[in-house]
């Protein structure tokens, strides 16, 4: 069952991803470098860009399934507005690599294999093993540090009483921290481009894992080398989580419907 949102109000740290660490000033954390796809769409936004909070939300969410082929009259219908802010939101959304554009064809929401998702997971998780390090290198402030570890009594908290999904969310929590505490607002928009394109995935594992007591004591060991300043040791630990994770994940999903034929074998 899905936590409620008062559920995660009262198991979570308060505030947001520290923005000020010790030795120079990070920039804002964008929307969070691992961000759950929201369809707030402002009606004061122009429509290309309520267009694409839309469809983004309705492709990562599965409400728009992998495969699913629409013309663009039939989008423009579907979200109520007209076909040139539609357009110009599906282009983007092809960029992202989340839709493929065919002339008179219409568009498709792309399917991932495993072959997809383990080319996705290598720049990933590679952009959060040198966010660690950046974080460790700048320093946490105290807020960033109290924030982390606050995520992490959470975590174990969530992973005692099995709730995975609640523990998902505060990982991804936990995740966005280290990113925003980088100070690297390029590596952040490009962890947040490469974590939209794997979201299904990670979607489709949370009732599949089981409980995540050693990610527990990986992120712990994480946070306590990041916290001493150790650039070097924050990387290692993030690798080594990073690349365990990464293959149980690809395990999971291996023969999943959600993923397409043609993966890794």
């Amino acid at each position: 069952m899905s936590d409620s949102a008062s559920d995660w109000d009262d198991d979570s740290p308060a505030g947001t991803a520290d923005r000020q660490p010790r030795r120079r000033a990070a920039p804002a954390a964008l929307d969070g470098a691992r961000a759950r796809p929201s369809r707030n769409t402002d009606p004061t936004l122009p429509a290309r860009e309520r267009a694409y909070r839309e469809m983004r939300y309705r492709i990562l969410e599965g409400g728009l399934a992998p495969g699913t082929t629409l013309l663009e009259t039939e989008l423009a219908t579907l979200l109520a507005m007209s076909r040139t802010p539609i357009r110009e939101a599906t282009i983007r959304l092809e960029k992202e690599g989340l839709v493929t554009i065919r002339p008179r064809h219409g568009i498709t929401v792309n399917a991932l294999s495993l072959d997809d998702l383990a080319e996705i997971y290598e720049v990933f998780s590679a952009l959060e093993v040198r966010a660690a390090g950046l974080a460790a290198l700048r320093g946490l402030s105290t807020e960033a540090a109290e924030r982390m570890r606050g995520l992490l009594d959470a975590m174990e908290h969530a992973t005692q009483q099995g709730r995975i999904e609640h523990w998902s969310r505060l990982d991804d929590e936990f995740h966005s921290t280290i990113a925003a505490a980088s100070g690297n607002a390029r590596l952040q928009s490009t962890l947040r481009l490469y974590w939209d394109q794997q979201y299904r995935a990670r979607l489709a594992i949370v009732p599949l894992r089981a409980s995540p007591t050693r990610s527990d004591a990986e992120h712990r060991s994480i946070f306590e080398a990041i916290r001493a300043g150790d650039e070097a040791e924050a990387e290692r630990l993030m690798r080594a989580h990073r690349m365990r994770a990464d293959a149980q994940t690809l395990e999971l999903l291996r023969g999943q419907p959600f993923v397409a034929s043609g993966g890794a074998g």
